[in-house]
This record gives C-alpha cells, sequence and structure tokens, in this order.
C-alpha cells in the first residue's frame, strides 16, 4: 500500500473507530453490544488460536527451560558439591583415624626404645637415583633429617634415609637388594647381616655356622658406631625358614615386620638412645599352643582282671615249670602229713 494522503486519513480512521469500539465495550461491562460479536469472533478464531498454541507452547516451553535451565544446573551442582564434601569428609575421618593409630604405635615403639623421632608422611614411591625400593617422605633438613638417620614405623624397621633436601629426603627401604644392616638374634649376642630380597624374605648370614636357629626366632638391629645409619634394638622380623647348617656362616630367611607396600607414617630417629635398648622395643612374644593331652580312666575292676590276665600270660610265656614243695607230696619222697622226717 502506497503512502498517499487517502491511505493515511483511512488508517487514522481505522484507529478513531478501534477506539470508540473499546470504550463502548468498556463502557457497557457485561452488556456490551459487542459481546456478541466477541463471542462469535471467539467461535470462528478460537480453533485458529488453539492452533497456534499447539505449535507455538513447545517453544514457549522450551524458552522457559531455557530460562530455568541455568537454576537448575546451579541447584544439581551444589548438590553435587555438598555430596563429594560429605564423602570427603567422611573418608578422611576414616583415614585421619588409621593415621592416628599408626602415629601411637610409633610414639610407643619410639618410647619403648629411648628414640627420639620425626614424624613424616609418604608422599612418592620411587626416586630420581632409580633405585627400585624408595618412598620419598615430607621432611627434610629443615626438620633436623640428616642423610644414614634410621627410619622406622609402629611394627618395626623401615629403612634409612640416603638424600635429605630443604623439604623432603628419599628412604632406602629395608628390602632393597642394595640394604644391610647388623642383626642380633633375640636374647642372644649371636650377630648377622640380613639383606633386602624384594617382595621376598630377608636374607640374613649369622657369623656362627653352628648356631641352633629355628623359626619364629625374631632378630633386631645390632647398630651401627655413633648410631649412624642404625640404631640399636629396633625390631627387623622373624625368621620364616632356616638352611641346613653351613661351614661358616648360617643362612635364615627372615619375614620382616614391616609391610613396604603400605607405607604411610613413618618415624625419623633423630636422637639414638643412650644405651642399647636391646629387646625392649620387639612385641610380646607370642604364647605357645599347649600341646593336647589324652587322658584315659580306667575302672578298678577293669584294671585287675587286666592285670591278671597280663600275668597269666607273663608266667605262661616265662617256660618256667611251676614249683612245688617237696613235704607236701609223698610221691616225691618227702615225709607224708604226721611223719617225722628223722
Amino acid at each position: 500500500m502506497r503512502d498517499t494522503r487517502e491511505s493515511r486519513v483511512l488508517l487514522l480512521l481505522l484507529i478513531t473507530i478501534s477506539f470508540a469500539l473499546i470504550t463502548v465495550d468498556i463502557r457497557g461491562g457485561d452488556d456490551s453490544p459487542l459481546d456478541a460479536t466477541k463471542r462469535g469472533a471467539a467461535t470462528a478464531l478460537g480453533p485458529v488460536e488453539e492452533g497456534v498454541a499447539t505449535v507455538v507452547d513447545p517453544v514457549g516451553n522450551a524458552i522457559e527451560a531455557v530460562r530455568e535451565s541455568g537454576d537448575r544446573h546451579d541447584r544439581i551442582a551444589e548438590l553435587e558439591r555438598q555430596n563429594a564434601e560429605l564423602k570427603q569428609r567422611l573418608g578422611s575421618d576414616d583415614r585421619n583415624r588409621a593415621r592416628a593409630a599408626e602415629l601411637d604405635k610409633i610414639l610407643k615403639t619410639a618410647g619403648a626404645g629411648r628414640y627420639g623421632i620425626k614424624g613424616a608422611q609418604v608422599i612418592a614411591i620411587g626416586a630420581a637415583q632409580g633405585l627400585s625400593w624408595t618412598v620419598t617422605i615430607d621432611a627434610g633438613s629443615r626438620d633436623g633429617l640428616e642423610r644414614d638417620m634410621t627410619v622406622l614405623n609402629g611394627d618395626g624397621l623401615v629403612g634409612r634415609v640416603t638424600t635429605v633436601g630443604p623439604s623432603t629426603a628419599t628412604v632406602l627401604l629395608a628390602n632393597d637388594p642394595e640394604f644391610t644392616v647388623g642383626t642380633r638374634l633375640e636374647k642372644t649376642s649371636e650377630l648377622g647381616f640380613a639383606t633386602g630380597q624384594g617382595d621376598r624374605p630377608m636374607k640374613v648370614e649369622l657369623l656362627n655356622g653352628k648356631l641352633k636357629v629355628q623359626k619364629g626366632d625374631r632378630l633386631v638391629t645390632f647398630g651401627s658406631r655413633d648410631s649412624r645409619p642404625f640404631v640399636p634394638g629396633v625390631p627387623i622380623g622373624v625368621v620364616s625358614s632356616v638352611e641346613p647348617v653351613g661351614d661358616v656362616t648360617r643362612t635364615v630367611y627372615v619375614e620382616p615386620y614391616a609391610s613396604f607396600t603400605r607405607l604411610d607414617i613413618v618415624g625419623v630417629v633423630v636422637r639414638p638412645p643412650r644405651d642399647d635398648p636391646r629387646d625392649a622395643v620387639l612385641p610380646p612374644a607370642p604364647k605357645p599352643t599347649p600341646t593336647p593331652t589324652v587322658t584315659v580312666t580306667v575302672t578298678p575292676g577293669a584294671e585287675g582282671g587286666a592285670a591278671g590276665e597280663a600275668g597269666g600270660e607273663l608266667d605262661a610265656g616265662a617256660g618256667d615249670p611251676p614249683v612245688e614243695d617237696p613235704a607236701a607230696d609223698p610221691a616225691a619222697g618227702g615225709p607224708a602229713a604226721g611223719e617225722d622226717g628223722n
């Protein structure tokens, strides 16, 4: 439609008529003269509106969903965060309890041996120098650690410090093939040397080749000069097998007390004991299993009968003829009853 004077006049006229009809409809209220017209229009246009609404509703719902999706996503993210935090808190509580128990064991071990220790946590496995059985701990020279210090936990000997940094240190574990420590057999002065064998029991060469050793015997560290790298009395392990007697040394295999695959909290001995604790740090020795005994109860009658039968068999088996009194048998040449032997 062209923008002419006539078209403008027509548009103005239509607008004026529309306002007039709206005013009449509002003033008329429920009795509006346009009700019939509106009902007719609603009847005619209702199906069209429903169809349009059916087509448009998914779009509107989608728009509304998009508007609310941000809030829903935020709520889901918040719930997931709270759930993860709760799980972490529960897990950390269990872990903290386990660590507290392990630290308590270490403190008891240190107290029994009079060791001054520095607690540390294992934070890495392996080391830059390529050693096969090492761990890294979160304590270093700032904490008073030095090279060649003994490392233990609540079970026994763990290893020795080999490299020290400002805040970390490397520990060579006792099961490493390059690890060797002097040993002493429990309750004796018999010495030896234990060597790591990876995931197998430690190999111990006892200096006394004729020494009597049996499974279950226990060993502790003998100690080094100036307690470097090993302080005395730290439990090493239990004899698990014994080789035949050798010519010069006696070889035994020892199952270590410490589990080298489950290390978490350890203690580094920064102050050695004044005196050798000997066997004081060892755990209580297991009580021997009592040997079962069998008790047989025999009634007196049965015992007497059995004794009589046994006596008869014994006499018969002896082969000796019965012994008779010559004086009691006249045929034997002895005096009969009532006769005088003179």
